[in-house]
């Protein structure tokens, strides 16, 4: 499983550099979020919340996207031992990206909207997006050519893949009049196909790091074992249907939100179970060789649980009718994405990007305590998210309730922790990533 170049840097390398920038940028303007919670009309001339948050939202969404697409386009080459079909389409696809980001992040600055929450930029600078994966698709089906007797991280870059671009498409149908002029038709697959594409790139972080465990342990147990299978057809299933726990409240059929509520949570168990039974498999010495890595898969792994406790929880349609639209789902949100995928993701980067020259101060004092903090930075902004979303729950449901204002003013002491606890967690998080960048 050794890259087929001989190069020091991947030809992924700039894939990495341009998600960790936008991470970078997440990062600054969650906080100026959080600000903006603790001191009302913060920015508001220039930068105001309804800028901030798709700001956020969508650096980190392009985050996790180009760096699971970089990390997919190696792993295929490691995989294969052959370089990937075309270099130019990589290139290609990753200029398309930029420019496309490059676009959305001005549109949203200089207040440019028209788009739908993950997406609230102009439905034209979809394309752009649309075109850059067909390639990405391209590009990886041509490098693997076929599926037989493929181990199961195939099969999750293929239908990862494939989803991404199908359920990226659906998300715009609302652009057409038949399903706008439905509001209920509309509100459901707009939040079915939002569920789905976070299945997608589920599947392609998912294959990497099953991948990433058969590096590590220099064996291919896991990616041909029945449990790991099981996952891929769970996950696929899920990718179906586990968006129904999100529309619970919409007056949409019952056995769509019965069959989201038996699946929607039974993936994250059966991945955490095969992180936990590989991390109890492996010697000491082949954690130590790949020490980063393994440190941030066992992060995930711990995250998988907590991420999970929530989420079944919010799972439940009479808990679901008092946390929806509170900071606990903010909090699931953010389990999932920094605790779940940026783990996961830092990891492969880690892999990817380590040079043979670096290997040996990998296990640096400085590395483990910059992994400590920001976990336990990540643990204390969560359950400060959670204590939020209860009381505003508790305030949504009352008989009588006071003032929105009056309300959010009484949760000025969360919001102060939640922007200490996120100062803290952008710490531990740009340790990391100069790190990651220094590592090569």
């Amino acid at each position: 499983m050794e890259p087929s170049s001989l190069s020091n840097k991947p030809n992924s390398y700039n894939y990495f550099v341009v998600a960790l920038f936008l991470l970078s940028a997440g990062l600054v303007f969650g906080l100026l979020g959080a600000l903006q919670y603790i001191i009302p009309g913060f920015l508001k001339e220039y930068l105001s919340f309804e800028k901030i948050r798709p700001l956020h939202v969508s650096s980190v969404v392009f985050w996790i996207i180009l760096a699971a697409t970089g990390s997919t386009l190696t792993y295929v080459q490691q995989h294969t031992k052959r370089k990937i079909y075309s270099s130019f389409l990589m290139k290609a696809q990753l200029a398309i990206f930029v420019f496309a980001i490059a676009i959305i992040l001005i549109s949203y600055i200089i207040g440019v909207f028209g788009g739908r929450e993950y997406w609230e930029f102009p439905p034209l600078l979809a394309l752009p997006i649309a075109i850059g994966w067909i390639l990405f698709l391209f590009n990886v089906f041509k490098s693997l050519k076929g599926l037989r007797n493929q181990p199961v991280y195939v099969w999750m870059w293929m239908t990862g893949c494939v989803f991404f671009l199908f359920t990226f498409l659906e998300s715009y149908l609302w652009i057409f009049p038949y399903f706008r002029n439905n509001i209920i038709h509309d509100m459901t697959i707009q939040w079915k196909s939002y569920g789905s594409i976070v299945g997608s790139w589920n599947m392609l972080i998912y294959g990497c790091s099953i991948f990433l465990m058969d590096k590590i342990s220099e064996s291919t147990h896991y990616s041909y074992s029945r449990i790991a299978f099981s996952l891929y057809f769970l996950g696929l299933f899920n990718l179906m249907f586990n968006w129904g726990h999100h529309i619970y409240t919409l007056p949409t059929h019952d056995y769509v939100k019965n069959i989201s509520y038996l699946v929607s949570m039974t993936e994250l168990l059966i991945f955490g179970r095969i992180i936990y039974s590989w991390k109890s498999s492996l010697t000491q010495a082949r954690k130590n060789l790949h020490i980063e890595s393994y440190r941030f898969l066992l992060a995930a792994d711990i995250w998988v649980f907590l991420t999970l406790f929530l989420a079944i929880l919010m799972s439940i349609p009479s808990i679901n009718v008092y946390t929806h639209g509170t900071h606990i789902t903010v909090a699931h949100t953010m389990g999932a994405t920094i605790g779940i995928n940026t783990m996961l993701l830092f990891a492969f980067c880690f892999d990817i990007l380590k040079s043979k020259n670096n290997a040996a101060n990998t296990n640096h004092k400085y590395s483990l305590i910059s992994w400590a903090f920001t976990n336990i930075s990540l643990l204390i902004f969560w359950i400060t998210l959670i204590v939020a979303g209860v009381l505003k729950a508790k305030w949504q449901m009352a008989q009588t309730q006071i003032p929105f204002s009056s309300m959010m003013k009484s949760l000025q002491p969360a919001f102060i922790i939640f922007f200490l606890a996120g100062c803290a967690l952008v710490l531990g998080l740009v340790a990391i990533i100069q790190r990651i960048l220094r590592s090569n």
